[in-house]
């Protein structure tokens, strides 16, 4: 790919700027990491991707995403791409025509440039080094692929991608900046055979529990880093190490990160609230907890809703009007939470079906409260004889779901 010469002096003094950006912030602690965010440049991998509108929802409440290209406006196209922000690249799995692209509104993004301190955030908690042999699970654009194989050469990275044109468009670009890593359409549930077994293996994308391949594929003493999901859209990054017995154990890590769901992995469409709603029995009784400690904008509620969903894993929570929905279409159960109206800020529920979902999440609440509230640091995922197991001192231990 050939560029103008006043675009790639452009580029290299965003880039450098971006790179002294996150070493500020302590991203590029490695002078090898470092040294690869000077040189990819990260603006062959975006030729065109969404950013919300500054006024974000339009009348009916969805999000207004905006093309940005080279085409439309090449300053802010540039500028973005060195921005440590993510860059949509495509929405509910439908290619873009970015030679002529359309404001979009709403949508479920399906691909992504993943921010670049998060990226680097990845590679180095997986503890990634010099020798290393890495699968890297989800292509994406293949920005994240290239700063691999610039920190430890193509060689030893094997990156997959489950959508074919994401992983054709990945490679024009990686082949076009001179990276050849082993590129193949793969789905990332079962890893890849052909270049295993690997030292490293790190996910860009979440799974509900940790695949059995990616433990069977790596070394004895090799890790994996992963974000485990769920249909509560609770999340937990887990860097686990395998041991030569085949069993994998790691604690959870801090922070509040969000990865879109392995395809395969995807929350299911429930139909109309409305329907489960109307076949609930009449009886309502007082909610011992409102449906605000696992839908809070807080970190805390973003840990706290990974362990909710791990007691209710099948389970769906969504809000019309002021009543909240919980839905789980592979028991047939349901709940709403609907404000009592007597101004405290108290609810009611009613619950049916072979599960009692909200109380099922009461009782997560009841004894995560009791135990002090622990952090995502304080639990142990444990890998062992086909089950998943969460494990806290002071907690009893929770499941994941079947992978």
């Amino acid at each position: 790919m050939t560029m103008p010469v006043d675009l790639e002096t452009d580029a290299a003094r965003l880039r450098g700027a971006m790179a002294e950006g996150l070493a500020a912030r302590g991203f590029l602690e490695d002078p090898g990491w470092q040294a690869a965010v000077e040189a990819v440049p990260r603006h062959r991998f975006v030729p065109g991707f969404y950013l919300p509108a500054d006024d974000e929802s339009d009348r009916q409440g969805l999000t207004r995403w905006q093309p940005v290209t080279a085409a439309l406006d090449h300053g802010h196209w540039l500028a973005a791409a060195y921005s440590d922000a993510t860059l949509i690249t495509q929405f509910d799995g439908e290619e873009t025509d970015w030679e002529n692209p359309a404001e979009r509104h709403g949508g479920a993004p399906t691909s992504s440039s993943t921010l670049p301190s998060l990226v680097l955030r990845m590679w180095a908690d997986a503890d990634v080094r010099e020798g290393h042999t890495v699968l890297e699970i989800g292509t994406g654009t293949g920005y994240s692929t290239a700063l691999a194989c610039e920190r430890l050469g193509s060689g030893g990275v094997t990156s997959i991608e489950v959508d074919p044109h994401r992983l054709e468009q990945a490679a024009s670009a990686l082949h076009a900046c001179g990276y050849a890593p082993t590129l193949a359409v793969a789905d990332g549930l079962y890893g890849y055979w052909p270049e295993a077994p690997f030292d490293r293996i790190v996910a860009a994308c979440s799974f509900r529990a940790v695949p059995p391949a990616l433990v069977e594929q790596t070394r004895p003493g090799g890790k994996i880093l992963l974000t485990l999901s769920g249909w509560l859209y609770g999340y937990a990054r887990v860097l686990l190490t395998v041991a030569g017995d085949g069993t994998a154990e790691g604690r959870l890590l801090g922070g509040t990160v969000s990865f879109m769901s392995a395809r395969t992995h995807a929350a299911p469409a429930f139909g109309n609230p409305a329907h489960w709603a109307a076949e609930l029995p009449g009886g309502s009784r007082v909610a011992r907890h409102g449906p605000e400690r696992i839908t809070a904008a807080t970190e805390e509620t973003f840990h706290l809703r990974f362990l909710v969903q791990s007691a209710v894993p099948d389970a769906q929570l969504t809000t019309v009007g002021d009543v909240v929905h919980l839905v789980d279409v592979v028991s047939g159960s349901a709940a709403t939470l609907t404000p009592d109206g007597d101004g405290d800020g108290g609810w009611r529920v009613r619950e049916g079906g072979p599960l009692r979902l909200w109380e099922s999440v009461e009782r997560v609440l009841d004894v995560y409260d009791s135990a002090g509230r622990p952090g995502p640091e304080t639990f142990t995922l444990c890998v062992h004889d086909g089950g998943q197991h969460l494990r806290h001192p002071r907690l009893p231990c929770l499941s994941l779901p079947s992978p």
